[in-house]
C-alpha cells in the first residue's frame, strides 16, 4: 500500500499551490496512487475488500485534509505577503476614461435648473421633515382632508407627548410657503427634491422626486400658466410638436386648478412625446388658491398666481424610455452605466428658451 508517511510528508513540504497541485495529482487525479488502490478494491474477494476497504478510504480522507489544510495555509501565507508588500499610490492621477455616470434623476433636475433659470425662475429649497402645518394646513388640506390619511402618508413619532407628529413631506409644495414667508412677491421658483409616500409598484415608490413651481406676481392669469408650460416641455423634450391639454381637476391648494396631458405619437413601437396621436398625463396644475397666497403672508386681493408640479422620475422615463420606476434606486452598476450621463458631456437644453 501507499507510504501513507511519505505522502503526507510531501503535503506539508509543498512550497506553493503548484508543487501542492502536483502532489494532489499524483495523489487523487485519475492516474494517481490513492486512485488506484480504490480502483482494486473491485478485484478483490470479498474478505479481503472487507479489510483493506476501510483502510484505503481512510487514507484517502487523510490525504484529502492534509490538502485542503495546507491550500489554506499557502493561501494565507500568500494573502500576507500581498498585503505586506503591494500597496495603492492615490497620489497617481485619475484615469483617462471616467468610470462613474451622472444618475438620470441628478441628469434630469440639472435640465430643470437650467431652463426655469432661463425663464426667470430660482430654485427654493426645503426641509425633508416637515410639519403639518406646511405640508396640509398651510396648503388648504383641513384635519379631515384624505390626504393626511396613514396610508398615504409617513408620520414620525413626536420628540415629546405634547408635540405634534412631524410628516416626511409628501410634495415639494411646503417649499412654496416657506418661500413665500422668507421672499414675499413677486416670486418666480421652482423647488426640486425628494417626497415620500406610502406606495410601491412598477411607477410608485415610497421615495421619489417631485419639482413644483410657483409664480406670485400682480396679474397672473391662466394664460401665463399654460405659456409656461408649453415652453418648459418643448425644451425639455427637444421637440416643437408638443401640444398640450388641460382637463378640470381638483387640488386643495389650486383654484380652478387642471391637469396637463402631453400628446404623444408611436416611434419605433415605443410612446414618445410630440404629436396627437393619444394623450397621457404629465403634471397637475392650477391658480394658487387665496388661502394659500394669505398663508404665504401675501394679500390674495393684491397677488395673483398659479402653481404646477409634476415627478422628475416620471420625466425621466418619458424622455429616455425607462420602463420601471423602482430600477432608478436598485442602484444597479449595470442600469447606471446604461442610461447614466457622462459629466460635463451632454449640452445644456435651456439655450434661447426665454426668447
Amino acid at each position: 500500500m501507499t507510504d501513507a508517511k511519505t505522502m503526507l510528508d510531501r503535503i506539508a513540504a509543498a512550497e506553493n499551490l503548484g508543487d501542492l497541485e502536483a502532489v494532489r495529482v499524483s495523489a487523487l487525479g485519475k492516474a494517481g496512487s490513492i486512485t488506484a488502490l480504490l480502483k482494486s478494491l473491485g478485484s478483490m474477494d470479498a474478505e479481503t475488500r472487507a479489510a483493506e476497504g476501510p483502510k484505503i478510504h481512510a487514507l484517502r480522507e487523510r490525504v484529502t485534509g492534509a490538502i485542503a489544510d495546507r491550500k489554506a495555509a499557502l493561501e494565507a501565507t500568500e494573502l500576507e505577503r500581498k498585503l505586506a508588500t503591494e500597496k495603492i499610490d492615490l497620489s497617481l492621477p485619475a484615469p483617462e476614461t471616467i468610470a462613474g455616470t451622472v444618475h438620470p434623476v441628478s441628469q434630469v433636475m440639472d435640465e430643470l435648473a437650467e431652463i426655469f433659470a432661463d425663464l426667470g425662475f430660482s430654485v427654493a429649497e426645503g426641509p425633508e421633515i416637515e410639519t403639518q402645518w406646511y405640508n396640509f394646513t398651510a396648503l388648504n388640506m383641513p384635519e379631515n382632508h384624505p390626504a393626511r390619511a396613514m396610508q398615504d402618508t409617513f408620520y414620525l413619532e413626536p420628540r415629546a407627548p405634547e408635540e405634534e407628529p412631524r410628516v416626511l413631506r409628501t410634495h415639494t409644495s411646503p417649499v412654496q410657503i416657506r418661500a413665500g414667508e422668507s421672499l414675499g412677491g413677486p416670486l418666480y421658483v421652482i423647488a426640486p427634491g425628494r417626497v415620500y409616500r406610502s406606495d410601491s409598484d412598477a411607477t410608485h415608490t415610497p421615495m421619489f422626486h417631485q419639482v413644483e413651481g410657483l409664480v406670485i406676481d400682480k396679474a397672473i392669469t391662466l394664460g401665463h400658466l399654460k405659456w409656461t408650460l408649453e415652453t418648459f416641455l418643448k425644451a425639455f423634450f427637444e421637440r416643437e410638436d408638443v401640444v398640450l391639454r388641460m382637463r378640470p381637476s381638483y387640488f386643495p391648494f389650486t383654484e380652478p386648478s387642471a391637469e396637463v396631458d402631453v400628446g404623444w405619437s408611436m416611434v419605433k413601437g415605443r410612446r414618445v412625446v410630440g404629436g396627437q396621436e393619444g394623450w397621457m398625463e404629465v403634471l397637475g396644475s392650477g391658480m394658487v388658491h387665496p388661502r394659500v397666497i394669505a398663508n404665504c403672508g401675501l394679500d390674495p386681493e393684491e397677488w395673483q398666481g398659479f402653481a404646477f408640479g409634476c415627478g422628475i422620475d416620471r420625466l425621466a422615463m418619458l424622455k429616455y424610455g425607462m420602463e420601471d420606476l423602482r430600477a432608478f434606486f436598485d442602484g444597479d452598476i449595470r442600469w447606471l452605466k446604461h442610461y447614466g450621463f457622462r459629466a460635463l458631456d451632454v449640452p445644456t437644453l435651456s439655450g434661447s428658451v426665454g426668447a
